[in-house]
């Protein structure tokens, strides 16, 4: 326990040197890996090819059509032959399709031949215990050590990728909205999807070592782990159904559907399990869900509170205020979703605290569909002395503001931003109040110069 516990504790010291120059060895230490296990289960397989039978699926529609619900419930654990494949989603999120697609095609067929040979050993040795490593053992008992130091750091690169995962996952749900923000930190000049999050990193490692010292051994963990993956895919499964609707294809929202339905019966048949560890995966789940609803609902609330000022009635006392000479020399940032909609903090910048610029650019960042791609242009300028310069990035960029603005030609001699401090009786509220607390100032996350940042703070009663 002590050994496999330091190891844990190494690899998560290490997340934040980033692993931009140690990711070059990971591709093809997995191909060996892959290869190592196809081609075991290729030898094992020429000695029962009739194994290969178990490619056609009547034989598992026969099993549950003759075996009643023992058959429906061994599905739950069928289904731990394809986890793994539910975390693709999370890398095409932070590597894109083609990658994903190009992997997948030799993953698919190594973990194919892979399992029908271990099915193929065990015809002939019923009694293995471990079937892959007694499988290579007999095989070519020379290779058993190399074999070991391989899987060792299959394992390694395996859990390097959930933690980059987590990362990229995080920054998704920073960049849109979902959770509050956190201090991140880039790990690499040249990548920069290369990121470290210590909060996450370091919650993440608490979680882990409670999941080695609740379960102590893998197996205890195949009910948690079961209703987890099912799960996920029938989560995922339900939004292609949904997104494939929405864009009108329903040849495609029909194939979604079936897909679908195959993942509601997997995740019933794993419901057996909630009394025997199942339970957990909901427990932990919970906790993310909870900060997700709570600060979402929150944010709702704090901008129905807040009173915007409408363009018109904005432009108008702009100008008055422009005409009366109340502006400083330089150029001023404000950000900005809309100049539809102006914030009380602009407002309260600009015409209760006089702070006017001769020039005022109205900065404002969106998201788009795509992972990657930045665009920054000027809009056409509403008024004399304001300016509309937008934003336009990927979900997964790394949007530094300060470069931007460097290669727009903008220097500016403050940048203002809008900070709310909440008031309020509400358990709940207080909850997220702690939360906006918690998190680190909005510069932080879009990496501008902290010397020329102002905050400006709105009071908010919930």
């Amino acid at each position: 326990m002590f050994f496999i516990s330091s190891h844990i504790f190494f690899l998560f010291s290490v997340q934040k040197k980033g692993s931009s120059k140690l990711s070059a060895l990971f591709g093809p230490v997995m191909v060996v890996w892959f290869a190592a296990l196809a081609f075991s289960g290729v030898v094992a397989l020429s000695q029962v090819p009739s194994v290969m039978k178990a490619i056609n699926p009547w034989y598992g529609i026969n099993f549950m059509l003759h075996h009643g619900w023992t058959g429906f419930f061994v599905l739950s654990e069928v289904i731990l032959c394809a986890t793994g494949g539910e975390a693709l989603y999370a890398d095409m999120g932070h590597m894109g399709r083609k990658p994903i697609l190009a992997a997948w095609a030799l993953v698919f067929t190594a973990l194919l031949l892979c399992y029908m040979g271990q099915t193929a050993f065990l015809i002939h040795h019923p009694d293995t215990n471990n079937v892959l490593f007694e499988m290579i053992h007999s095989q070519a008992s020379w290779l058993y050590a190399p074999f070991l130091v391989l899987s060792l750091l299959a394992t390694i690169i395996a859990s390097q990728s959930l933690i980059s995962g987590i990362f990229s996952i995080m920054y998704q749900c920073m960049a849109t909205h979902v959770m509050p923000l956190f201090k991140v930190d880039y790990t690499s000049r040249e990548m920069h999807s290369q990121i470290y999050i210590a909060s996450v990193n370091w919650a993440l490692f608490v979680a882990v070592s409670l999941v080695i010292i609740g379960f102590q051994e893998s197996h205890h963990l195949a009910a948690a782990y079961g209703l987890a993956v099912t799960g996920t895919m029938t989560i995922t499964g339900i939004l292609m159904v949904w997104i494939f609707h929405l864009r009108k294809r329903p040849w495609l929202c029909a194939a979604a559907f079936g897909i679908c339905i195959l993942d509601v019966i997997y995740l019933v048949a794993n419901f057996y399990k909630l009394p025997h560890g199942g339970y957990w995966s909901l427990v932990i789940a919970m906790i993310p869900l909870a900060v997700i609803l709570i600060y979402t609902q929150g944010q709702k609330a704090v901008y129905q509170r807040m009173v915007p000022m409408d363009r018109e009635s904005f432009i108008k006392e702009f100008t008055k205020e422009r005409k009366e000479g109340h502006t400083i020399k330089g150029t001023g940032i404000f950000f900005l979703r809309s100049l539809d909609n102006v914030s009380p903090y602009i407002c309260k910048t600009m015409f209760d605290n006089g702070i006017i610029y001769e020039r005022n650019i109205m900065l404002s960042i969106s998201r788009t569909y795509e992972p990657l791609g930045v665009e920054c242009r000027f809009e056409d300028s509403p008024v004399e002395g304001i300016q509309i310069f937008t934003v336009t990035a990927g979900y997964m960029e790394v949007v530094d503001v300060d470069a931007i603005l460097g290669e727009a030609g903008i220097k500016s001699r403050a940048i203002f931003y809008g900070v709310e401090d909440i008031l309020t009786r509400s358990p709940l509220w207080k909850i997220y109040a702690v939360i906006k607390k918690l998190a680190p100032p909005f510069v932080q996350f879009y990496k501008l110069p902290l010397q020329s940042v102002h905050g400006v703070i709105s009071r908010i009663v919930l």
